[in-house]
């Protein structure tokens, strides 16, 4: 059995939730569920940052306390649960959860103790919307190329980790695949990275720049950890690093996988800073690096910080849950940007899920009713191009799964609804019946055996439609329930 764990980002929580991090949060989902349904040990972890700037800065906008303001906005995060049906096994705030401090000290200790931390007066431009200082050449117009706002110029002294040291340790264990970085293109953007030459970066900010929020440099109580360093400690403080807790061992030190899911705008501190930062402090290394791309908007990122939000307990109280994760799966791709609209998402909740899968359950369970009674003809489902797409959908899956094609993996489950609807119209029960062939029989139970595999294989993706099919068809004292609908177009 493999022990698998997976991690999403921690958001900032300087405004609601939005649908780009839902993306993140879905796939983790459905990677969770998956391995769970083979068999796997799963702990799936997502949580809040509450301990950066913006979230103050915003708190001040707002004219409340920040410990308000972060608290009311990470439960928004929080209450995701059951709009986007999520089955995360653990949730962690980087401002109250007494796990996290401790763990942060632990980590800035042992890496002290390594002789990687040093403190130095430092200049540079600064991006409060990112949190990270920029070169000169990083910017677009000299604009933050994410916010298009222009850097601060911030100037003192901070204390800094001495990553330079480690170019070498990185690029061996990613050219190796030890740590695997997905898709490609973005294992070579931090291959270039580094091979241009990694400079030791800031872990700190004066308790008055960062205006009294944050964790305490430990010792040097005039500081506060740099908020990126704090917010990667959560992969190992919510499983009690800095304890006496055995998760960490369990969890993190003696896992098969260890996986991050994360957006490309993160993609520097997740593959470099934090695997660096776990090597200076004798820690495993995550196993996998899976980077999604954005969502955008009329061509935009999905932003808080730049306005272009689409709030996904609204979208999905608006639409519901299915047509939401169906969309976020079906429809963005592995590589490159998705542009939501609530046209596309309307028009493939319509044509996939009312219009096909649900539409095909209907038709099944009510030809069994008509010509049967409702009982399932017992007998093993017809060879043919029906039975081979029922056959091939589970490891067709596994194998996009595995390379974290979600897209590839909900087409997998697609050709079986295709083939299924192609087979209702070869054969033509309706025609079977009038000249009572024998042959209808079997046709009924290849289209029942075939719904209930797309119920199982589509209960990582899509669980409550998944559960309402296996209710459709499941018979009760040996009938069938009555046909009923399993998805409202929507308009």
């Amino acid at each position: 059995m493999t022990r698998s764990y997976l991690t999403t980002t921690i958001p900032f929580v300087n405004a609601r939730p939005h649908l780009g991090f839902a993306l993140e949060l879905v796939q983790a989902d459905v990677l969770a569920r998956h391995r769970r349904r083979r068999g796997d040990e799963v702990r799936f972890l997502t949580g809040t940052d509450d301990n950066s700037l913006k979230n103050v800065l915003a708190a001040e906008a707002e004219g409340i306390g920040v410990q308000e303001f972060v608290d009311r906005n990470a439960a928004a995060f929080e209450e995701l649960r059951e709009p986007l049906a999520l089955s995360f096994d653990d949730f962690i705030r980087t401002s109250s959860d007494p796990r996290h401090r401790v763990g942060v000290e632990r980590i800035w200790q042992r890496c002290a103790d390594a002789g990687d931390l040093y403190r130095k007066h430092y200049e540079g431009l600064y991006c409060v919307g990112c949190e990270q200082f920029y070169q000169p050449e990083d910017l677009t117009d000299g604009r933050c190329p994410d916010h298009g706002t222009e850097p601060q110029l911030v100037s003192e002294e901070n204390w800094f980790f001495r990553l330079s040291r480690y170019s070498e340790q990185l690029r061996d264990l990613i050219t190796t695949g030890k740590l695997r970085i997905e898709p490609a293109t973005r294992r070579n953007e931090v291959l270039a990275l580094i091979d241009g030459g990694l400079h030791d970066f800031s872990v700190s900010r004066s308790q008055r720049r960062a205006r009294g929020w944050g964790i305490p440099v430990p010792g040097d109580p005039d500081q506060v950890v740099y908020v990126w360093w704090d917010a990667l400690g959560n992969y190992v403080s919510s499983l009690g690093y800095g304890t006496d807790s055995p998760d960490l061992e369990h969890w993190w030190q003696t896992s098969d996988d260890r996986i991050h899911l994360l957006g490309k705008g993160v993609v520097r501190f997740h593959a470099v800073y934090w695997p660096a930062t776990l090597l200076s402090a004798g820690l495993e290394l995550p196993t996998e690096i899976l980077v999604h791309d954005y969502l955008t908007v009329d061509g935009r990122k999905i932003s808080k910080s730049a306005g272009t939000t689409i709030d996904p307990a609204e979208l999905v109280e608006e639409v519901g849950t299915d047509a939401v994760r169906w969309w976020l799966l079906r429809d963005v791709p592995r590589i490159g940007d998705a542009d939501f609209t609530r046209e596309r998402l309307i028009a493939r909740s319509n044509s996939d899920l009312a219009g096909g899968l649900g539409n095909l359950v209907n038709r099944v369970v009510s030809l069994i009713h008509r010509y049967y009674d409702g009982r399932v003809p017992n007998l093993q489902p017809a060879p043919g191009e029906l039975r081979t797409a029922v056959a091939n959908a589970p490891s067709e899956i596994e194998t996009a799964l595995a390379n974290y094609d979600f897209r590839k993996a909900a087409t997998a489950l697609w050709d079986i609804v295709e083939s299924a609807n192609r087979y209702i119209e070869t054969t033509e029960p309706w025609q079977l019946a009038k000249t009572q062939d024998p042959l209808l029989a079997k046709v009924l139970a290849t289209l029942h055996h075939a719904c209930l595999t797309l119920a199982g294989e589509l209960s990582p993706f899509l669980p409550s439609a998944a559960a309402r099919i296996t209710t459709q068809c499941t018979p009760i004292d040996g009938v069938l329930p009555p046909a009923t609908p399993l998805f409202p177009r929507l308009t």
